[in-house]
């Protein structure tokens, strides 16, 4: 069952994009905004909105970590913001200023993308934001494109139909002809990928304006070239098919159609799940939330829609779901920034920590990450903890917690989600996430199974060295 939660209707113009990060939903617009809301009630950022952009804004994506949240504009910029403050990181221009389409990250946030109405495609180096590659890839305008879960390639498509794969070298890999009929209009990587002996598989679904929703696997056999074979070609919409996302398990694959609906796919058989009737216009954009059952629809009647997926639809990975931080396991809470924390996960920490006499207390005083974040010797006094050895025992157990948060002044792509430590080895596991090679040899050999991540079962052991992220690292730490 899928239900309702939300519409928001804040936007002037047509919604071009929506992206989730693990507690944020962003949206894109014609009207040159990008509007952020909390994930956990849909209200607005105090920041929101953000106004940098000088002409429509076609695409917004969140780095992996959601950290940073990246969007393009027809004005040919792309601009980096912070999502904790709507501050501006960094805006680049794409050469030659042509119109920007679209823009992604890699799932390691080493590279981004943008691709231009004049058929080129810039490659950035997200930890010196700077120009890594240009190319022109396409006769035609490139309106798509993402990233392989292992973040080692990319996949674009054009207004003529073209499907291509690219190493981050922007070298050709494969391409596939006349995808679909009339343009293709977004392409979406599963995030998983299969490795078996020496072939690695990967999932893509690919729209356009043919009405399809198609499904490939592309893969590789060592030494060999990319071969893109179709899975399923799926047709319950009826117009133009505008967007495609899988869900954070790769079980799920959802679409947006000029017919105005929504439509689910279980992505293993094909079939049809369920079809959401609730926009007035066409449907441009889809997105679902990597930590919640949540789908979010844009469309050019100004609104989003944001869906709760319920029992015998499926689900995304829950927010519930546990991580391993520092060799202790961890709710959910603890992958976001604390100041995305709720009252409820406040609490939740307080008696992890042993302080579950403090519970009330905050519960009264609606204590949440933020109020958490701030606290100090003075402001604890004021909450009426009366106890100076209780007092003392929280501001450290609060000190020792953005510690451990920051863990350094390192992006947070190169920690490893083990130890959130610098990684000095990084590699790539069959969830598709980096991690240190000795952490998750570890976690391996302590015959874990399933991902530290994502806590679904590892397909395989076979671990890819992540060259692109160590090199990153690298640069990183010489400039330090």
């Amino acid at each position: 069952m899928v239900s309702i939660v939300a519409t928001l209707g804040h936007h002037t113009d047509e919604v071009s994009c929506c992206s989730f990060s693990p507690s944020l939903l962003a949206t894109s617009s014609g009207d040159k905004t990008i509007r952020v809301y909390s994930a956990s009630d849909f209200t607005e950022l105090p920041f929101s909105p953000l106004t940098g952009h000088g002409y429509g804004v076609h695409g917004c994506c969140f780095s992996s970590c959601g950290s940073v949240l990246l969007s393009c504009s027809t004005d040919g910029c792309a601009i980096l913001w912070s999502s904790e403050t709507g501050e501006v990181v960094a805006t680049l221009k794409h050469p030659d200023r042509s119109p920007l389409r679209f823009c992604a990250f890699a799932p390691d946030s080493s590279f981004f993308v943008t691709g231009a109405s004049d058929g080129t495609v810039a490659l950035w180096d997200y930890s010196c934001k700077t120009l890594h590659r240009c190319s022109a890839v396409s006769e035609a305008s490139v309106v798509a494109c993402s990233f392989s879960p292992c973040s080692q390639m990319f996949v674009s498509g054009c207004t003529h139909g073209d499907l291509r794969l690219w190493d981050t070298d922007i070298n050709l890999l494969h391409a596939e002809k006349n995808a679909h009929d009339l343009g293709v209009a977004s392409c979406s990587f599963a995030p998983q990928f299969h490795v078996d002996g020496s072939c690695a598989e990967f999932r893509l679904a690919s729209c356009g304006q043919d009405s399809q929703l198609k499904i490939w696997i592309v893969s590789q056999h060592e030494g060999a070239a990319y071969v893109m074979r179709l899975l399923h070609t799926l047709t319950s919409q009826s117009a133009p098919v505008l967007s495609c996302a899988f869900s954070s398990d790769g079980e799920l694959v959802v679409s947006g159609s000029m017919d105005k609906t929504v439509a689910i796919y279980d992505a293993n058989s094909g079939t049809l799940r369920d079809t959401l009737k609730q926009h007035d216009r066409y449907v441009t954009a889809v997105a679902l939330s990597p930590t919640m059952p949540l789908i979010a629809s844009g469309s050019t009647d100004r609104t989003v829609n944001v869906w709760r997926m319920g029992d015998g639809v499926g689900t995304t990975a829950a927010a519930s779901r546990e991580t391993v931080c520092q060799g202790r396991k961890l709710p959910g809470h603890s992958r976001l920034l604390l100041s995305d924390w709720s009252e409820e996960d406040v609490r939740t920490w307080l008696c992890e920590e042993g302080l579950q006499e403090l519970v009330s207390i905050f519960k009264a005083n609606n204590i949440d990450g933020v109020e958490l974040s701030q606290l100090n010797k003075e402001t604890a006094a004021e909450l009426g903890i009366e106890s100076v050895g209780l007092r003392g025992r929280l501001l450290r157990r609060v000190e020792a917690l953005k510690k451990e948060q920051s863990c350094s002044d390192a992006p947070d792509e190169f920690l490893c989600p083990i130890t959130r430590e610098l990684m000095k080895d990084p590699v790539i596991a069959a969830d598709g996430y980096s991690y240190e090679r000795v952490s998750i040899e570890t976690w391996i050999r302590g015959k874990n199974t399933s991902s530290p991540m994502t806590n679904l079962p590892l397909r395989t052991t076979f671990l890819t060295p992540n060259r692109a992220l160590k090199m990153a690292i690298i640069r990183w730490r010489s400039n330090q």
